[in-house]
C-alpha cells in the first residue's frame, strides 16, 4: 500500500501529546521524568516543565541559593551534531553580557545528554501574553521596542580581540522574548540561530581575528533559517548574515504585537500605520516591511537613531473600546482546561502555490512544522497571514469550525465559535476580527475550512500492522454534549471537512458503514465535527458534538455507538472528516483592497 501524505493535511503548530500514541506520549512523559529526577539528584527545587520543542525540552529549577534557572535538554534521539547545536548556542548566548540576554551559567553532559543552563527571565514569553491580552498598546510596544534596539545596538557593535564581531540573532519573534508585567522588561532568549555576522550594518564583511574564515567564503551564508513568520526575505533566501536580519525580526515582531497577530505578513491589509501608533513610528515599521531593499535599510538606520528620542516620548494608555464580533462568538462558562488543535484545508492554498507535494515524503515528524512554514514561501503575504490567523485561534481555549467561501466580490462565513474561557472573550474577538478581515483582503475562489477540537477528547486505537483492523476496546464511546437549541435549525447538506462532496485530498474513504450513520446524524439538530485520522498502525479520532435536540438524545447516542463499532470496516490510510454547523447563520461580508505598497518616506 502506497502511504499517503499525511503531512499535506494536518501539520499541526506543536505536536500535543494527547494527539500521539499511547506508545509515543509515555516515551515523552518517562523522558521529562528522567530530566526532573536528574535536575533533583543535582540540587535543584521547584523543578517545573516549561515545554518542549522539535529538539529539546525546557525546565525551570531553583538552586540552594534560591536563584531561578532555565535548563534546557537536547533530545537525546537526535543526531549528534544536532545535538551539538546547543552547545554552540550557549557559546553564542554568553558572548555578549547585557541586562536583555539571560546570563548563561554552564553547558554540560550529563551521561549523553546535553544540558544548557542560564539564568531564568521572569514572566511570560510576549507571544502567550499577546494572546491573553490581545492588540499591545501604543505606549507599550514602544517601550518593548525601545529595550529590544539596545539588545540589537549591543550586538551589531559587539568586539573580540577589539575587532568587530557583530552577532546575529536569527531568530527575534515574540516567543523569544519573554516578558516581565511587574516593570515591563524584557529579555530575548532561545539563540539556536544566532551567527556572527558575514556583513556588517553597511554591508561590507566582517574580517574580525579568529573569524577571518567568514569572509573567506561569501558565496555561501552562514545563517540559519529562523521562524519564517517572522524571519525577513533576505535571511528566507539564503543571503549573507547581518545585522539587518534582525532588524527585519524585530519590525515583524512589533507589528504583530500591536495588530495581535501571530506573525508579520499581515501588513498589506492590516498596515502598521492604521494600529494607532505614534506616525513616524508606524511609518517606520511599515517601511521595514513593505519598502523596497533601499527604504528598508533607511527605515533601520532611522529606528536604531531615533529610538532614544522615541522612548522619551510621553503616551497615554487609552481607554480601550471592546471589539464587536464581525461573527458570532459564543462563551461557556466552564474552565475546563483544553489543548485546542487546529484543523484546516491548507492543501488548497499549498496547491495553489504550485507546490510540488513529492517534497513533503521524506519530512521527519520533527521537522514538520519548519517544512511546513518553508512551502509558505510560494504564497501571498495576506495568505501566509490568513493562515497565521487561523491558527492564532487555536491557542485560546474553543472548540467548533469554520467554512469561508471566496465568490466573485463577497466572502460567505459560516462559524461555530465555542470560547471556553470569558475572560478571553476580548482578545479572542479581537484575533476572530483579524481573521475575517484578512480574509476579505484575500482575491480568490473557493472554499477553506477549519475545525477545532480539544485534543484531550481524542480516541486512539492501535494495531500490530496495516493488515490487521483496528479493534474498539469495549466501553469505547464518542462523547457529546447536550443543550437545547436557540433556534430552529435548517436542514442542511453534510459538510465534508475538506469541501463539500467528495474530494481528492481525503485519501481516506470511509466505509459505508460509518457514511450511513454519518448521514443519519446530520438529520439530527447537532453542532459539531468528526475527523477519522488512519496511520499504519495508530487510527485518530478527532471529536467535538453539541445534541441541540435533547429529545433525541438515545437516537444520537445509538449512532455514535454504531460508529465506533464500525471502526474495523475502515481499510486505508488518511484523514477523512465532516463537521455541522449549529443552524444557518452565514455572514456575508465584501472584499478590501490591501494596501499593497505604500509610497512612504522617512523623513
Amino acid at each position: 500500500m502506497t502511504r499517503p501524505l499525511l503531512q499535506q493535511f494536518y501539520i499541526n503548530e506543536e505536536q500535543s501529546i494527547y494527539l500521539m500514541s499511547h506508545e509515543d506520549a509515555q516515551k515523552i512523559k518517562d523522558w521529562v521524568q528522567l530530566c526532573m529526577a536528574q535536575l533533583s539528584l543535582l540540587g535543584f527545587s521547584d523543578i517545573e516543565f516549561i515545554g518542549k520543542g522539535a529538539y529539546g525540552f525546557v525546565f525551570a529549577g531553583r538552586s540552594n541559593e534560591l536563584a531561578d534557572y532555565v535548563f534546557k535538554f537536547s533530545r537525546i534521539n537526535l543526531p549528534q551534531a544536532v545535538q551539538d547545536r546547543l552547545e554552540d548556542e550557549a557559546w553564542m548566548q554568553s558572548q555578549v553580557l547585557h541586562p536583555g540576554i539571560p546570563a548563561v551559567s554552564e553547558y554540560t553532559r550529563i551521561s549523553r545528554q546535553s544540558v544548557l543552563m542560564m539564568e531564568r527571565a521572569p514572566g511570560m514569553d510576549l507571544e502567550a501574553y499577546s494572546v491573553q491580552q490581545g492588540r499591545l498598546s501604543p505606549r507599550l510596544i514602544i517601550k518593548i521596542a525601545a529595550q529590544l534596539v539596545d539588545v540589537l545596538s549591543a550586538l551589531r557593535t559587539f568586539k573580540r580581540h577589539d575587532q568587530l564581531a557583530p552577532i546575529v540573532h536569527g531568530d527575534i519573534k515574540p516567543s523569544n522574548i519573554v516578558f516581565n508585567p511587574a516593570d515591563e522588561s524584557i529579555k530575548l532568549i532561545d539563540w539556536g540561530s544566532s551567527v556572527f555576522a558575514q556583513l556588517d550594518s553597511d554591508g561590507q564583511p566582517v574580517a574580525a581575528p579568529g573569524l577571518s574564515f567568514l569572509s573567506e567564503n561569501l558565496h555561501s551564508t552562514n545563517a540559519r533559517l529562523g521562524d519564517v513568520y517572522f524571519i525577513g526575505e533576505d535571511q528566507l533566501n539564503g543571503g549573507l548574515s547581518s545585522p539587518r536580519f534582525d532588524e527585519q525580526g524585530l519590525a515583524g515582531t512589533l507589528y504583530a504585537l500591536a495588530s495581535g497577530q501571530s506573525c508579520r505578513y499581515g501588513y498589506d491589509a492590516i498596515p502598521a500605520t492604521a494600529l494607532g501608533l505614534p506616525k513616524a513610528f508606524a511609518i517606520t515599521l511599515q517601511t521595514l516591511s513593505a519598502g523596497n531593499d533601499q527604504n528598508k535599510l533607511q527605515a533601520g538606520d532611522y529606528l536604531i537613531s531615533q529610538m532614544p528620542y522615541m522612548k522619551k516620548w510621553v503616551i497615554p494608555d487609552m481607554a480601550v473600546i471592546p471589539d464587536k464580533p464581525q461573527i458570532p462568538i459564543w462563551v461557556f462558562q466552564d474552565q475546563q482546561h483544553m489543548e485546542t488543535v487546529v484543523y484546516t484545508s491548507r492543501k488548497s492554498f499549498l496547491r495553489e502555490a504550485n507546490l510540488d507535494p513529492e517534497l513533503l515524503v521524506d519530512v521527519d515528524d520533527v521537522e514538520l512544522e519548519k517544512y511546513y512554514k518553508n512551502f509558505m514561501h510560494g504564497m501571498g503575504r495576506t495568505e501566509r497571514a490568513f493562515l497565521c490567523a487561523i491558527s492564532r485561534l487555536g491557542k485560546y481555549p474553543v472548540l467548533g469550525g469554520l467554512a469561508i467561501r471566496w465568490e466573485d466580490d463577497d466572502i460567505f462565513i459560516d462559524s461555530s465559535l465555542n470560547l471556553h474561557a470569558p475572560e478571553l472573550k476580548q482578545p479572542f474577538t479581537s484575533a476572530v476580527n483579524t481573521m475575517v478581515t484578512l480574509a476579505r483582503a484575500i482575491h480568490r475562489e473557493g472554499v477553506f475550512k477549519c475545525c477545532l477540537f480539544d485534543a484531550k477528547n481524542t480516541l486512539h486505537l492501535q494495531r500490530e500492522n496495516e493488515t490487521q483492523a483496528f479493534m474498539p476496546p469495549a466501553g469505547m464511546a464518542i462523547p457529546f454534549e447536550v443543550t437545547q437549541a436557540p433556534l430552529n435549525e435548517d436542514s442542511s447538506r453534510n459538510h465534508s471537512y475538506f469541501e463539500d462532496g467528495q474530494d481528492p485530498d481525503e485519501l481516506l474513504q470511509l466505509p459505508q458503514s460509518i457514511m450511513q450513520e454519518i448521514a443519519f446524524l446530520n438529520e439530527i439538530r447537532h453542532t459539531g465535527l468528526i475527523i477519522f485520522e488512519a496511520l499504519p498502525t495508530h487510527l485518530k479520532i478527532h471529536n467535538y458534538y453539541v445534541l441541540l435536540d435533547p429529545d433525541r438524545e438515545a437516537d444520537f447516542a445509538a449512532a455514535l455507538e454504531r460508529i465506533v463499532q464500525s471502526l474495523p470496516d475502515i481499510d486505508g490510510l488518511g484523514v477523512s472528516g465532516f463537521m455541522k454547523m449549529p443552524y444557518k447563520n452565514t455572514r456575508e461580508f465584501k472584499r478590501i483592497q490591501g494596501v499593497s505598497q505604500l509610497d512612504l518616506e522617512l523623513k
